[in-house]
């Protein structure tokens, strides 16, 4: 009997019996969903949080200030000096004070963030306006407060009504709104749109520390990003003598820890699935010692006609490796659709991996040719005669 044979009669004997098939299988086809379903999330996830770096500029650095304990720090005008002292490799710089509000408008109030910045920021973080202006040299320089709103403020504080020109009070001190962002994320709380620019003159104040512990430089060329770092990293250092008291970071590194990171937890969370596809395998193998029992006589009968061993091991190990594989290709498009349903229901982007879908279907028939091999090996080694006596 050859491979085309055995293959039709692995199929005849799947369709004989649906239900024991399908059970069969079921163990394969979850394991098989389960991998690709979590492989497509974690890389939608991977792929959302590279595009959420990515909008803050590649070429950007950050620049945390710890100290050293004393009072010792770095000024705004330093990074301006260093900046303008090194054209060929820094381009723009901004301060960046953060504090947590409660503004108010009318009746209307809502728990937020104020960030502080100067004129170079929304060009740094492609941020956009659409009505008014954002942040200009002269509102920090004479410490105007003046904000810059987003879109979950003014349909909170404003209810749909214009904002620009309008008053609104940070921590009871009166701002006038000069701008209103772009809608980016939909008008939700904790989102992008929720927050508000306003001069980092101003900030400080509203933060309670006229230090200012974070500044962001972007690089003239992101091919000489590590160039532009160590360019900072000198700087800092003639400043503190300590590499302790501050960290120089690029969004280029944050990006590959990230994917470092999920990559990490894919691995671990396909590991944990892939413990179904063994038990799906061991489903299998027990299946097919029953199959060898119940065609006990069908085998006597095949080795008194001639067959041989090898003909009857490679029968039973093509059909477990069909019933695995056919549980495999269920699998995979069970896992494809439930992967983008999950993705719907949790606002995730879903990207599949071919790769992963190969590598699960290709174990899914390796598990069936290894676990069918006993049950085969079992029917192979049959006496034909005492094979042609069971009852």
């Amino acid at each position: 009997m050859n491979f085309k044979q055995s293959f039709r009669l692995a199929i005849k004997s799947l369709k004989t019996s649906k239900m024991r098939s399908f059970l069969t299988m079921l163990g394969i086809i979850i394991g098989v969903a389960s991998v690709i379903i979590l492989v497509s999330l974690m890389n939608g996830l991977s792929q959302d949080m590279t595009s959420s770096f990515e909008s803050m500029g590649t070429n950007t650095l950050t620049v945390n200030v710890m100290g050293r304990g004393t009072n010792r720090t770095l000024s705004v005008e330093e990074v301006e000096t260093l900046v303008e002292e090194n054209p060929e490799y820094l381009d723009q710089y901004s301060p960046r004070v953060t504090a947590s509000v409660t503004a108010k408008y009318d009746v209307n109030s809502v728990s937020t963030t104020v960030i502080g910045v100067n004129e170079f920021y929304d060009d740094m973080q492609s941020v956009a306006v659409t009505e008014g202006r954002f942040i200009q040299y002269i509102d920090t320089l004479r410490r105007l407060k003046v904000c810059v709103i987003g879109a979950y403020e003014a349909q909170e504080l404003f209810e749909g009504a214009d904002p620009i020109g309008e008053t609104v009070k940070l921590n009871g001190s009166s701002y006038k709104v000069v701008g209103l962002l772009e809608e980016t994320a939909d008008s939700e709380e904790g989102s992008d749109d929720d927050v508000i620019y306003v001069p980092y003159t101003a900030a400080t104040r509203l933060a309670d520390n006229a230090r200012i512990s974070s500044y962001y430089l972007t690089a003239v060329d992101t091919d000489e990003i590590e160039t532009s770092k160590t360019v900072i990293e000198n700087m800092m250092y003639s400043v503190f003598e300590d590499e302790n008291a501050y960290r120089v970071t690029s969004m280029s590194e944050m990006i590959e820890a990230v994917n470092e990171m999920t990559s990490s937890m894919a691995l671990v969370l396909v590991g944990i699935a892939g413990i179904s596809l063994v038990v799906g395998g061991i489903g299998i193998m027990n299946i097919m010692l029953v199959s060898v029992t119940e065609r006990t006589r069908e085998i006597g009968i095949r080795k008194s006609l001639g067959a041989k061993r090898k003909d009857i091991m490679r029968q039973f190990i093509i059909e477990a490796a069909t019933t695995s594989s056919a549980g495999g290709i269920i699998g995979i498009i069970f896992g494809i659709g439930a992967a983008y349903a999950a993705g719907v229901i949790m606002d995730m982007t879903v990207v599949p991996s071919w790769n992963a879908v190969a590598i699960a279907f290709s174990v899914s028939v390796g598990i069936g040719i290894v676990f069918g091999y006993f049950p085969a090996n079992k029917a192979a080694k049959m006496n034909p005669i005492d094979a042609l006596r069971y009852d």
